[in-house]
């Protein structure tokens, strides 16, 4: 499913008028339905329901919602914050429409908004559908006393298209936005639902299909959200006749002596993603400590200098390089001069495909060079905000553009970690994950997905679908132990062991 920012919708809704004849009436009705079957499923048994109304067509729809929650039993008070004069063409035929059948509005301009608006924490829910896609700018004046109505309540809140003070495109609000507990939107989903503020004011969230054509929903923009039949696609089959050699050699460079267990970690997610062959280069303890956890596991053992992989180490790795598929260095290494200087040598001819990960990646933002060789850079918002040069909060404030600047400045595919993780390539459109929870928000988690993707990368898929496939994957696995275990308190091996199962999952037709 692609993600269509403001722009693409508001061509997506002038298109399906000029090109293919749905009166915009038409669009805003099925609109104004979908919310309203949220509605229903929020408070089933009737209630009291505030709605606000802006004096766009996002106030349309609100005005359909409360026509057709007054029909189905609901008392409904509709709260307009514009004077009549001021509401759009398609929004003043909508209000003559919901006045024939029983609304009755209130407008800024009468005594009684004040009054309702102060005593909303008294109703059952309250529909938002003040400002929609379009609004740019910080809110004011009838706009932001209705937003801080909603939100001093303490009332259930659910938001039409967009939570209102939300910029569609980046996430963050426009100087105070709504607060919602659920969020439907219309068409396709919009980057604010994976990026800024906008990623928890949004709430619960929803895509509700209204009319658009099939064949512009299918016209694809700069993101997309990758899908279990994409991925299923996508994963390599295990042919009956391949043997342990065909199924992709990993190399895991990772560990140290303070750190064993990342690569431990590491080591096991690699193969319970499939790897024909796993073997880990490390410190001697980092070995033993792998060896009798995972026996499974071949042996690299490299020179140490206090507890750390030595410099030295960089001229083994070479010349054993051409037996592996794929890499991944990083977990647990240290940010130890003498492993900077042994990335420093090894990544100067290196050239099986690799993922780049935790200690590794903060090598990288200390100036040592990639590999010219298929990357997979991994960072999550604290390693990316060192490699870019900049704050945690500004990369989280518009993860997009901060994922197109990381894959230009690099040249590398780069997966940006968190809740919704993006992977950018130059040459792709931004892929964001659905699946995970926030229960993975714990140790070795990053460490379970490397192991995946330097599994997917011997297996011959290309960086960007290896880095795609792989967080699908691992989140859907996160999922199955949040399920199965509970949602907080699993462990990243747990994730790793969920992997076949998840993998079953992924491939099962329907």
């Amino acid at each position: 499913m692609w993600i269509a920012n403001a722009e693409r919708s508001r061509e997506i809704d002038r298109r399906t008028t000029t090109e293919f004849g749905v009166p915009a009436m038409v669009l805003m009705e099925r609109a104004g339905l979908a919310v309203f079957d949220a509605l229903k499923q929020m408070l089933p048994d009737g209630g009291r329901v505030t709605v606000f109304c802006g004096r766009g067509n996002n106030g349309g729809d609100g005005l359909v919602l409360a026509r057709h929650a007054l029909e189905h039993g609901y008392h409904v008070d509709c709260l307009i914050a514009a004077t009549e004069d001021r509401l759009s063409l398609d929004a003043t035929m909508q209000l003559a429409v919901s006045r024939a059948q029983g609304v009755s509005p209130i407008f800024i301009d009468d005594a009684r908004w004040i009054r309702k608006a102060d005593c909303v924490g008294c109703r059952d829910i309250i529909v938002d559908a003040l400002l929609g896609t379009g609004a740019k700018g910080e809110v004011t004046g009838p706009i932001l006393e209705a937003i801080r109505a909603v939100n001093r309540s303490g009332v259930p809140v659910l938001s039409v298209d967009v939570p209102s003070g939300i910029d569609c495109d980046t996430g963050e609000d426009l100087g105070e936005s709504v607060w919602a507990l659920r969020t439907v939107t219309f068409g396709l989903p919009k980057p604010f639902l994976f990026q800024g503020i906008g990623l928890e004011h949004a709430g619960h969230w929803t895509v509700a299909e209204i009319g658009f054509p099939t064949a512009l929903m299918g016209e694809p923009t700069d993101a997309r959200l990758v899908d279990r039949e994409w991925v299923a696609n996508l994963l390599p089959e295990r042919l009956r006749a391949s043997h342990k050699g065909e199924n992709g050699h990993v190399l895991v460079v990772a560990g140290s002596r303070s750190m064993p267990g990342a690569a431990v970690i590491a080591v096991h997610s690699a193969l319970r993603a499939g790897a024909g062959l796993v073997t880990l280069a490390s410190v001697d303890s980092v070995c033993r400590s792998v060896s009798a956890q995972l026996p499974e596991a071949m042996l690299l053992p490299l020179p140490e200098v206090d507890g750390v992989i030595a410099p030295e180490a960089a001229s083994v790795l070479h010349d054993r390089q051409g037996r592996y598929h794929g890499a991944l260095f990083g977990p647990g290494l240290t940010h130890d001069e003498p492993v900077s200087e042994m990335l420093r040598r090894v990544w100067t001819d290196w050239t099986p495909p690799t993922c780049v990960d935790a200690d590794a990646l903060n090598a990288v933002s200390q100036g040592i060079h990639l590999p010219d060789t298929e990357c997979v850079l991994t960072p999550h918002p604290g390693e990316m905000s060192r490699l870019m040069a900049s704050s945690i909060a500004e990369v989280q404030a518009n993860r997009f553009d901060t994922v197109r600047l990381a894959t230009e400045q690099y040249g590398k595919t780069v997966l940006l970690k968190g809740p919704y993780s993006i992977v950018g390539d130059r040459m792709q459109p931004l892929t964001v994950n659905c699946t995970g929870n926030p229960g993975m928000a714990t140790g070795g988690m990053g460490d379970v997905l490397g192991g995946i993707i330097a599994t997917l990368l011997s297996q011959d898929l290309p960086p960007y679908c290896a880095a795609a496939c792989a967080m699908y994957w691992h989140g859907m696995a996160g999922d199955l132990c949040a399920q199965d275990i509970g949602p907080i308190g699993f462990r990243a091996r747990e994730v790793a062991d969920a992997l076949p199962r998840a993998r079953v999952r992924i491939n099962q037709p329907g």
